[in-house]
């Protein structure tokens, strides 16, 4: 998150992307640092146990919300 307002604070669009299992500490974080604005793309909770092809169906998810995040 701390990267993400430093370069959004620089001008450089940016994407956050959470797992569920950590949307309550992105949001404290975002408040923290006065970035409520920087909605983060959430995903599904866990990553590590997944193959390679679930892994591949995050990313898919994931990607339509950091275009909209982006052009938004």
């Amino acid at each position: 998150m701390h990267d993400a307002v430093g370069l959004e604070e620089r001008g450089v669009p940016t994407a956050v992307i959470v797992t569920d299992a950590f949307l309550h500490e992105a949001d404290v974080q975002r408040a923290a640092l006065g970035a409520e604005r920087l909605e983060p793309v959430v995903i599904t909770h866990p990553l590590s146990t997944l193959t390679d092809e679930e892994i591949a169906g995050r990313a898919a998810e994931a990607a339509a919300g950091v275009r909209r995040t982006l052009v938004a």
